[in-house]
């Protein structure tokens, strides 16, 4: 449901730990065949050579920054002006393409809509591949290496790990002498000399006001509102063979007439960029949904959910080909879970001006003898690799390191 791919290999705390412990992390490499809603297909040469003109374009620095939808828009729409006047003509295609182009963005990025995000992002990219899979070993095998318990380890006997035990309110000392509280909704207490905190900006966002006494400071409070956080959704369907076309990313681009004809109730699935089989399960076919079409979809019953996806591919590759009825359906719910409220973050329109908003958000509360008492980790508070797995651990490490120097 949630990570699925190691972003990077080059200097990467994931890839390896992988490699330390001799898993096999495979890269992911698909074809991509694109759909219209009539059930035709987009000429493969054509996709091929705008996306691979496109997608660089995510990491382009024009001199100003802009919002990076506008950016590519008109980077886009001048590309196939002068190399393909007749589909630069073909305006319900290019607004359509444009339409997809932004799911794929949103979709890396996590912005609701590439307008929201900047084209001057501080997001810097690990060399290597950028979609290394687990395959399947699963991301839980990172947890088991962290825990020293992959390969029925001995684990960690000093660690003792309590789940369940959701935190209401964490009362940091002002007083050098004094010690962090932690309380839970069950009613225990513990009590330590720091707390190193690793909740989504999403949940800070929710929750800060309450959860911490004495209250965040002012600067610490501005941070945790600025960092967006995004929202990209999985819908996963179980089938009992495989039907699609193998080691192929299916993407979806309507035509107007047809996303017009889609009632109200179900436009939240025009708004799905596409569908692939994960490496870990070969039965399995994942659609991608983000932003706000992805909380509407987190809201509605599971049935609704499952039916219209499968209607959706219907629509799109069902033509000359029988699409049996799934067998098992899972989606992700990123925004509703109260302990995520989100999927991982991005640098805003209001990033550029705001450099320090991850810094500050990373900064430890101290007592009034400087000493570090309550202490931040988390994707988000990453300067540079946010939004990724290998940037939450190297800010957990981070941390360590900030106690281990004080001690």
């Amino acid at each position: 449901m949630g990570a699925e791919w190691i972003h990077g290999q080059d200097s990467s705390i994931t890839y390896n730990l992988a490699l330390q412990h001799n898993i096999s992390i495979q890269p992911q490499i698909l074809d991509t065949q694109t759909f219209r809603s009539d059930g035709s297909l987009v000429d493969g040469a054509f996709m091929d050579e705008v996306m691979r003109y496109a997608l660089p374009l995510m990491e382009a620095h024009p001199e100003k920054p802009e919002p990076l939808g506008v950016f590519m828009t008109r980077k886009i729409k001048t590309y196939l002006q002068d190399h393909y006047p007749s589909v630069y003509h073909d305006e319900d295609f290019v607004s359509e393409l444009l339409v997809f182009m932004d799911l794929i963005v949103d979709s890396h990025v996590g912005s609701a809509t590439w307008n929201d995000s900047t084209t001057h992002t501080q997001y810097k990219e690990l060399g290597g591949s950028q979609e290394m899979s687990w395959h399947s070993y699963g991301y839980k095998t990172l947890f088991e290496i962290l825990l020293n318990t992959y390969k029925n380890g001995t684990g960690l006997p000093t660690l003792t790990t309590e789940l369940h035990k959701e935190v209401t309110q964490i009362i940091w000392p002002q007083d050098p002498e004094g010690v962090v509280v932690v309380k839970c909704k069950d009613g225990a207490e513990y009590t330590a000399d720091n707390v190193i905190i690793t909740v989504s900006v999403g949940v800070l966002k929710e929750r800060h006001e309450s959860l911490f006494s004495p209250p965040l400071p002012q600067e610490k409070v501005d941070a945790i509102n600025g960092i967006p956080i995004g929202v990209v959704d999985k819908i996963v369907l179980l089938f009992n063979e495989t039907w699609w076309p193998n080691n192929t990313f299916m993407g979806f681009i309507w035509k107007g007439e047809d996303r017009r004809q889609v009632p109200e109730e179900d436009q939240w699935t025009t708004m799905i960029l596409g569908a692939n089989q994960p490496m870990s399960c070969e039965r399995a076919l994942t659609l991608w949904t983000n932003g706000e079409t992805a909380k509407h979809m987190e809201s509605l019953p599971e049935d609704v959910v499952r039916d219209k996806s499968m209607e959706l591919l219907k629509t799109f590759v069902g033509n000359n080909r029988t699409i049996p009825e799934p067998v098992g359906f899972l989606r992700s719910t990123w925004y509703s879970n109260p302990y995520t409220r989100g999927s991982y973050s991005f640098d805003s329109l209001a990033s550029p001006s705001q450099p320090a908003l991850r810094p500050t958000l990373a900064a430890p509360l101290v007592d009034s003898s400087g000493k570090s008492r309550v202490l931040f980790a988390g994707e988000a508070s990453n300067p540079t690799h946010y939004s990724t797995v290998h940037g939450a651990a190297e800010t957990g490490r981070r941390e360590a390191k900030r106690l281990l120097g004080s001690n």
